[in-house]
């Protein structure tokens, strides 16, 4: 809200009130076409992200995709491993190392990682090449959308749009194909044999890759990428990051080559406005750090483009630090980060060792707690347990069990069955020890499950045995 002082209420003396939106529809962005260091940078990180994206899918381990998501039977396949509803503290453990990574990585170099490698910007530079292979360049574009309708617009745009959804679909079902194997996805769509949901997500995932990257694009990055917002407070002075060098560039102004511009009171930024017209989220970079920039390094490359035209050192516009060019040195080991890189190798140190330790077999004791704690059956005192063995290997294993403790306990009641992957056995069994022999009220008893063709295959839980309250005489 603000006056407006040449509003006629305004002129008259009288308070005008203006609102505007905190979120406002943008002109299209044309971008340029440039080449340089970092635009081969993005390509050669984009490229294995989408053939890896694509091809993952495919790959076949034990007759199975290499990574599935199997939702449907709760079970998740990432190459040689099959994971379970209950390993999701993996999951958790996982998302929070990926967190503290990108609070890492933002502290060494800035927002690299949505400049290089967010799928976001990875999808956005393939419909803007969609673009530029059927439209042209940015003039060509530009051109292009304020010319009438006519057979040529009609043929260019279309095909673009074509393009895109090509691109949009193949997209899509991959992304299904990591939750459906991707060949029975595949025929269902051809034999028009798909259930529903299926149609549903590979439409609704189509939708949403033409319309984030055909057309949402900068205001992704822009309104509703989260990491924008809270980037600012892990930057400091000695974060690497585009910057613009205003003691270098300031004052701005066009020239001829060879002039004497220093004389002029000039600095070496030429105002070509380069810099803005290959920005993806359309910025200027010469106004300072801002919350939009994607650190993807385009407005580096179309610098040091015209430094090279105009003969003038590069580096007006660079990956450089805050601390660099006022006192001209960065600190690169700092409290923050040092602290950052040590939480970060603590929790992939405990990860990848709980990981290594894992052991694909569930077991989960339960005492019976009814009314008779315990029974007793001639010299013996009983106790009834049910147990829960959950097979989470990917082959069927038949087990056995034995039992620990201060005491000779005996197992009733149990007999090997062989368990299919994935299959969880309920069984209840009696535990028996002499009354004798029985000293204690309350005693512990661990209970230990293996294969039989796998001893290595093994794991133990702890329970409590219950006995009849003893006699003194």
């Amino acid at each position: 809200m603000s006056k407006d002082p040449s509003s006629p209420e305004q002129s008259s003396g009288e308070p005008s009130i203006r609102y505007v939106n905190l979120y406002e529809s943008e002109n299209k962005v044309y971008t340029r076409r440039i080449t340089g260091f970092y635009q081969k940078l993005r390509r050669y990180t984009g490229l294995p992200l989408i053939v890896g994206f694509v091809l993952m899918p495919w790959l076949s381990i034990n007759g199975r995709p290499a990574i599935l998501f199997d939702l449907a039977n709760r079970k998740f396949h990432i190459f040689w491993t099959t994971f379970w509803p209950q390993d999701g503290i993996y999951l958790a453990w996982l998302l929070i190392i990926a967190a503290f990574l990108l609070f890492t990585v933002t502290v060494l170099v800035g927002r690299v990682w949505c400049g290089f490698t967010c799928p976001q910007t990875v999808w956005t530079q393939m419909f803007v090449w969609a673009e530029f292979l059927c439209q042209g360049d940015r003039n060509k574009r530009i051109k292009l959308d304020a010319a009438p309708w006519s057979v040529n617009k009609l043929l260019r745009i279309g095909a673009t749009h074509a393009i895109w959804l090509l691109i949009a679909l193949v997209t899509a079902l991959t992304f299904v194909g990591y939750f459906v194997p991707v060949r029975e996805l595949i025929n269902s769509l051809i034999n028009i044999d798909s259930t529903v949901p299926v149609v549903f997500w590979v439409g609704f995932f189509t939708f949403a890759t033409y319309t984030n990257a055909g057309f949402m694009r900068q205001q992704v990055c822009k309104y509703m990428c989260p990491y924008a917002r809270f980037q600012s407070v892990m930057y400091d002075a000695d974060t690497l990051t585009v910057f613009y060098n205003n003691l270098r560039g300031e004052k701005r102004g066009p020239r001829k080559m060879g002039d004497d511009y220093k004389a002029e009171g000039k600095g070496d930024c030429i105002d070509c406005s380069w810099c803005v017209q290959v920005c993806p989220v359309d910025i200027d970079i010469r106004d300072g750090m801002q919350a939009e920039c994607i650190d993807c390094g385009l407005c580096v490359d179309a610098c040091n483009t015209v430094m090279d035209k105009m003969e003038y050192p590069r580096g007006l516009i660079s990956f450089t630090t805050e601390d660099a060019i006022k006192e001209g040195k960065t600190r690169v080991l700092r409290p923050r980060l040092i602290g950052y890189l040590t939480v970060l190798l603590v929790m992939v140190s405990v990860f990848v060792g709980s990981l290594a330790q894992r052991t694909p077999l569930g077991l989960e004791v339960l005492r019976d707690r009814g009314v008779r704690m315990y029974r007793i059956s001639g010299k013996d005192v009983q106790n009834v347990y049910t147990l829960k063995i959950n097979n989470m290997d990917n082959y069927p294993h038949r087990y056995n069990i034995s039992l620990d403790g201060d005491f000779d306990y005996q197992l009733q009641g149990y007999r090997p069955l062989e368990l299919e992957p994935g299959e969880l056995l309920t069984v209840p069994v009696r535990v028996a020890v002499k009354r004798k022999d029985l000293d204690e009220v309350k005693s512990v008893i661990v209970f230990t499950i293996t294969a039989q063709d796998n001893p290595e295959l093994t794991t133990r839980n702890t329970s409590s045995f219950i006995g009849p309250q003893q006699r003194s005489y």
